[in-house]
């Protein structure tokens, strides 16, 4: 009697899995989803359809920079240095641009995640503006 109750176990034991997938995803921007991909990335299956989903994502939305992923990756750009900067080199003007922005995202995505005092946020600032960072000027004892 319970053989006719399987498929219907499965499909609950599948939509509980999707609804916290979608409860997680919501959840502060998806930070507590990060984790589970990343957990996730490690079994190679599960990986190269991440890879290929992102992959496809990252055409629909910004065909430029997909062009320029792939041209960097035939390059052997995320093993050498030297082979990303001659790979850059090699991009068009478009490819170029929207590879600098995504660097330039990723790396304020991977700086907000790191604590930073005052001083530090400041000298950054200034930086930005054009100036560099004011030295520190030790007060005279009088």
């Amino acid at each position: 009697m319970l053989l006719y109750l399987i498929p219907v176990f499965v499909l609950a034991f599948l939509l509980l899995i999707m609804g916290t997938l979608a409860a997680l995803s919501r959840i502060a921007g998806g930070r507590y989803l990060r984790p589970v991909f990343t957990f996730l990335g490690r079994v190679p299956l599960v990986k190269d359809l991440i890879r290929k989903a992102s992959e496809k994502a990252i055409e629909r939305y910004n065909p430029e920079l997909a062009g320029a992923m792939k041209k960097l990756q035939r390059a052997g750009a995320d093993k050498d240095p030297q082979r990303a900067q001659q790979a850059l080199s090699t991009l068009s003007a478009d490819e170029r641009k929207a590879w600098m922005e995504a660097a330039s995202q990723q790396g304020a995505l991977e700086q907000q995640q790191q604590p930073i005092n005052r001083a530090q946020r400041r000298a950054m600032e200034r930086m930005q503006k054009g100036r560099m960072p004011s030295p520190q000027v030790k007060r005279r004892a009088k």
